[in-house]
């Protein structure tokens, strides 16, 4: 057996990094054209997989963004806790904590076309704001609390949000409707979110209010990264990471029958229920590559997951598709039923290459 934690680096943090982008990068396109080709109901079970649910509900999609919030958690122990320890100026990293943030806040901004300046009719908020929110609320919290406060903060803005959504009336609604023209946090958004909003009609997808539960989504990441730090047998912390998902997962289905399972409102069971997969897959990763050494495999993950933001921003700014069309095309046109699977491949290796590029020139995009 081996363990990466000797040199303080775990490498199944970078590949489960980099497994989150990858279905990100692909959207689930191509596996959504290679279960679509074969019609049966095994198949067709499999690709609603990759569709978000429309409202309540869990589907493999629905567990990207959370998890990859899970892992900008998880790399906090390794990074924040890690400097305080070893006595770094905590002035020093109140301001990468806020510069950071202010990045990632910005960089979505961009990604939203605020360079257009067509202000009121602009998105405002979206996947980097949140992790930039969530990531400068969930530092903070690291820095000044200890593994128990940690805990009682994730357990605490849980409880608050429940009960925000369930006691905070809406006007000509009433409390506790979980609706989407219903719903307190759907309220929020049309209260004071300008311009326009994503994935409903009523409220954002990444809106004001469903931004805070997310903190916990990041919070589940760092108490696992103190769990990964910690001495101890290697094999110890895969069964404690086993166990934690375990009772994740139990809370957050039960907790289900009063407060859904709801991407779009963030509710508290959804962030148990995707925190507990999040956490089951990392034990998963972490006995395979860091406890057992089997990591060449990973190799093609650990290139995505060293560039992630810059390859979320490429794809809004750089036409991989024409790319892939002018290489991949004629050979797609002779895949008869398989076209779409030969496209969303190719896709693929388009940007991957782009990333590669990247990993050879060792150019990272620290945010």
């Amino acid at each position: 057996m081996s363990d990466s934690l000797s040199n303080d680096r775990v490498l199944s943090i970078d590949v489960l990094r980099g497994l989150t982008m990858f279905c990100i990068m692909d959207d689930w396109t191509l596996f959504r054209s290679i279960f679509k080709l074969f019609d049966n109901p095994v198949c067709r079970t499999i690709h609603d997989q990759f569709i978000h649910k429309s409202w309540d509900g869990f589907a493999a999609y629905d567990l990207i963004f959370p998890m990859f919030l899970f892992i900008v958690g998880l790399s906090m122990p390794f990074s924040i806790t890690k400097r305080l320890d070893r006595g770094d100026s905590r002035s020093g990293l109140y301001r990468h904590i806020l510069i950071r943030s202010a990045a990632l806040i910005a960089f979505g901004l961009i990604y939203n076309d605020i360079l257009k300046f067509q202000f009121a009719e602009m998105r405002w908020v979206g996947v980097l704001q949140r992790i930039g929110i969530c990531y400068l609320f969930s530092a903070l919290i690291v820095m000044n609390t200890k593994v128990r406060g940690q805990i009682i903060w994730a357990g605490g803005i849980l409880l608050a949000y429940f009960a925000a959504m369930k006691l905070i009336p809406v006007p000509g609604i009433g409390a506790g409707v979980l609706t989407p023209e219903g719903n307190f946090a759907s309220y929020i958004d049309r209260l004071m979110l300008p311009g326009r909003f994503c994935c409903f009609e009523f409220g954002d997808n990444e809106g004001l209010l469903a931004t805070i539960p997310a903190v916990s989504t990041v919070l589940l990441g760092v108490l696992s990264g103190h769990w990964l730090r910690s001495p101890g047998d290697s094999m110890r912390k895969v069964k404690g990471l086993i166990l934690f998902a375990a009772a994740a997962l139990t809370a957050g289905y039960l907790w289900s029958f009063v407060f859904p399972l709801n991407k779009l409102l963030w509710s508290s069971s959804y962030v148990l229920f995707a925190g507990g997969w999040s956490i089951l897959l990392l034990a998963l990763f972490y006995f395979i590559i860091d406890v057992r050494g089997y990591s060449k495999w990973a190799f093609p993950f650990v290139v995505i997951g060293l560039n992630p933001i810059t390859i979320y921003l490429a794809q809004r700014v750089v036409n991989f598709r024409g790319i892939s069309d002018f290489f991949f095309s004629g050979l797609a046109g002779l895949a008869g039923p398989g076209e779409a699977i030969v496209l969303a491949a190719g896709l693929l290796m388009v940007k991957w290459g782009f990333l590669y590029f990247l990993y050879r020139q060792k150019i990272f995009l620290r945010v």
